[in-house]
């Protein structure tokens, strides 16, 4: 039976090579695409999966709110919590809370420079934690003891590429590393590199008691906030019950601080249910998914209509060997599953295709995604069973209508000859094909919209000069601090150089929070909790941030260094000052100083565009404070500058490797994944309209053989090629109009969905709609051309010489 079937089968897609290419390579395109965006999501899905414990793990997330006298906060917002937070929490959590079983702290990455014998490498993402660290996280140990690596002070654990690069394959366990050309740190552990799917990520670990070995102090200041805490809970504790107590623990650990509020996060949710800041690592977006997932439906379904509307196309050619095979006492049920059997062996062939593209298309998908896919393994029994599995299904629910459709013919209307197709299949036709470009256009439009919003990005005017900016990174280099001033100097004297500055961050980097008190129009010093930047007097002329009221820092002033400070625009109204010049000459307090504001600056973006502008403070910085430095340079022999300024350092600060980079560049790397995410979404949108068009292609080339007769006659009583070509473009130009207007309100939904995750965004226009429309008719007419232009160019004897 089955063997018959299939002959069939193979028959019937040999002699209609032509439909049978066009139905297999759509099926085929749709499932590779489906089967990328699985593996993408899948990818997406399994961020810390690999921890043994990580059901069990969970996460302090704290809010520092700053709250007046008398007055009620309220309950805290998700998004006001941060994930970043103090270093007692986790100590005293772990005293009165006896369902956590073990406790981990880190803190945030460090820039180190690392020697060993003639080798030096200026290391980034290494950090500071606790010894608990491998009883609580599954991270593979490769050489040394995990539960005593991060005991002693001056000790780090490697990951095997740091080791590599300066002890290849051998076991460096025992051996030392000079960092910052000041102590030795015993290498105690060299471990596996932390799996790309995990937020949090490093290539090195310093042990937590070399930090609080350099700085006792700020592991019992509840508001000294550099610490990450993590909690190993016992099994079948509730994060319920652990959340019940909070309050009261923070009232007895902290009871002078309103504001302090903490709450518990399953490690589980921190990558994609995650509203905290401050986050250790990446995270994730569920709208992308969701977006994602409704791209792999929609090409699917295209596919799929595309099958359905050819195979219900082609009635009147499949009609007298229906006719026949029920004369001959076939019955329908078996014609039913003779045609449902051709599909899913055209299912079968494309999901066979599907699994041979999907190895090259991972490759792909991790350029535009820039995910690191290498540990997904697609070929392997399960994955084959479950795409076979889906394969049948697919041709089951896209083979099913035209089964029924083609086994339901009347074998003597068929014979006899006056058999023609039903108004109400062309109809389903019609509808199909408006639905299949609604889709189509539907992901133009939003393709338009991610590129617009992407330009705008890039295009804003961020209120500072970030073009032409080169980023020294020092990272508090004593000997450099000591110098700091000369070596401005020798750098500002190169060619080619506008200006030099000096600061602790530049923007688009993470900088603090700091508590701050300035005096308010009633008088009375407001408390609050800006970002700090800490700069010198040449920072705000260098990036030609603008001042709205007051003055900048100034060297003749000697006060300007120890009792100023300046404020941007949000902080002042933050402080109660509608009018930014009504700060300037208010008292302020910060850190352990006092002064007056001095001047405002216009507000600039500090931060990603995703913000909106937050108030910020600026003030000076001692060089013990500082290490950045930033060279404004012309634009023209930039590479040239580039030497000259290595040379200078190099001089002058030997023992620090010339480590720099555009800030153009730094800051365009904040929109990495919104990048990424256009990228995706571009390929996969294109993906969508050519099978569209794939489709759109046969179908047109099929009803202009069916009507090969009507066109002869059109042609006898004088008819024109134009007149032709729109008689058989006409009905899909409306069914395409038909689609915009569906398409148009959908899109508008989705998108407007994505751009409230940017605080600056472009407005959605027509004008969008409208180039989407132009778009997807021009494509539309380009895939007709051919077949309209031969039929209306044909010979009408060739036709109707049997007429």
């Amino acid at each position: 039976m089955i063997h018959h079937l299939f002959q069939i089968a193979w028959r019937n897609l040999l002699k209609r090579k032509f439909y049978s290419f066009i139905n297999i390579a759509g099926l085929a395109v749709g499932m590779t695409s489906c089967l990328l965006i699985a593996i993408y999501i899948k990818n997406e899905l399994s961020y810390d999966q690999y921890h043994v414990k990580r059901d069990r793990i969970v996460r302090v997330l704290q809010t520092f709110r700053h709250v007046d006298d008398g007055v009620n906060p309220g309950a805290p917002v998700p998004e006001d919590f941060w994930v970043w937070g103090c270093a007692p929490v986790g100590p005293a959590l772990q005293a009165d809370f006896p369902e956590i079983e073990k406790t981990v702290q880190f803190m945030s990455p460090l820039s180190v420079l690392l020697e060993h014998g003639n080798k030096r490498f200026q290391q980034d993402n290494v950090v500071c934690m606790d010894s608990t660290a491998f009883d609580v996280f599954s991270w593979k140990m490769l050489y040394g003891d995990p539960h005593t690596a991060l005991i002693a002070p001056n000790s780090i654990v490697l990951t095997r590429t740091v080791s590599e690069k300066f002890f290849g394959d051998a076991n460096p366990v025992g051996q030392t590393l000079r960092v910052d050309n000041g102590d030795n740190f015993m290498i105690t552990g060299v471990m596996e590199n932390v799996p790309p799917n995990s937020q949090i990520n490093f290539n090195g670990l310093i042990s937590m008691s070399t930090a609080r070995k350099q700085r006792s102090e700020i592991f019992s200041w509840w508001g000294y906030v550099d610490f990450y805490t993590y909690l190993l809970l016992k099994e079948n504790t509730d994060i319920k019950s652990l959340q019940a107590k909070a309050n009261a623990f923070v009232k007895k650990h902290n009871p002078n601080d309103k504001g302090y509020v903490i709450a518990f996060e399953k490690m589980n949710d921190a990558y994609l249910h995650s509203s905290a800041i401050r986050q250790p690592g990446p995270t994730g977006s569920r709208l992308n998914i969701y977006l994602f997932i409704c791209i792999a439906i929609f090409i699917m379904l295209i596919g799929c209509i595309n099958f359905m509307n050819l195979s219900t196309a082609r009635s009147l050619e499949r009609a007298k060997e229906v006719g026949v095979r029920k004369v001959l006492g076939v019955r329908p049920s078996s014609l039913m599953w003779q045609f449902l059997f051709e599909s899913v062996v055209m299912t079968v062939a494309a999901a066979m295709i599907a699994l041979a593209l999907a190895r090259p298309g991972i490759s792909l998908i991790e350029t535009l995604s820039g995910k690191d896919l290498s540990h997904t393994n697609i070929f392997n029994l399960q994955l084959i069973i479950y795409m076979l599995a889906f394969a049948v299904i697919v041709g089951i629910l896209s083979g099913i209508y035209p089964a029924w459709f083609l086994s339901g013919f009347k074998p003597i209307a068929v014979l006899k000859g006056k058999f023609n197709p039903s108004g109400e299949g062309i109809s389903l036709r019609k509808a199909l094909v408006v639905f299949q470009f609604t889709l189509s256009i539907a992901l133009i439009a939003g393709t338009i919209i991610v590129y617009s919003q992407l330009k705008f990005l890039n295009r804003k005017d961020l209120g500072f000069q970030k073009d032409q900016m080169v980023i020294i990174d020092f990272e508090g280099d004593g000997k450099v601090e000591e110098n700091i001033e000369p070596i401005k100097k020798a750098l500002a004297d190169q060619p080619g150089v506008v200006s030099v500055a000096a600061s602790r961050a530049v923007p688009g980097e993470f900088l603090p929070n700091a508590g701050s008190q300035v005096e308010g129009p009633d008088g009375q010093m407001r408390d609050q909790g800006p970002f700090i930047y800490e700069i010198d007097f040449d920072f705000i002329p260098t990036y030609k941030i603008p001042l709205i009221a007051g003055r900048n820092y100034n060297r003749s002033y000697t006060t300007d260094s120890a009792q100023s400070m300046v404020l941007n625009e949000s902080a002042a109204k933050m402080f109660g000052y509608e009018k930014p010049a009504d700060a300037v000459g208010k008292k302020f307090t910060q850190w352990g100083r006092k002064g007056i504001v001095i001047g405002v600056v216009k507000d600039f973006n500090f931060k990603s565009l995703h913000q909106a502008v937050e108030p910020l403070t600026l003030r000076y910085g001692y060089p013990g404070d500082l290490n950045r430095i930033s060279v404004s340079v012309k634009s023209d022999n930039v590479q040239s500058t580039i030497a000259r300024l290595k040379k200078t350092w190099d001089r002058l600060a030997p023992q620090r490797p010339f480590m720099y980079h555009f800030l153009d560049d730094s800051f365009r790397a904040q929109y990495e994944t919104d990048l990424h995410f256009g990228q995706l979404f571009t390929f996969f949108a294109c993906l969508a309209i050519c099978i569209a068009c794939l489709g759109l292609f046969g179908l047109s080339t099929f009803m202009a053989q069916q009507r090969v007769k009507e066109i002869g006659v059109r042609k006898v009583l004088g008819s024109s090629i134009r007149g032709i070509v729109m008689l058989l473009s006409k009905e899909f130009i409306l069914l395409i109009l038909i689609a915009i207007f569906i398409a148009v309100p959908l899109c508008w939904w989705a998108m407007h969905q994505w751009l409230q995750g940017f605080a600056y965004r472009i407005t959605i226009g027509p004008v969008v709609f409208i180039e989407a429309g132009v778009v997807a008719l021009t494509v539309a007419l380009a895939t007709m051309a051919w077949q309209t232009v031969k039929a209306a160019m044909s010979n009408p004897i060739d036709s109707l010489r049997n007429e």
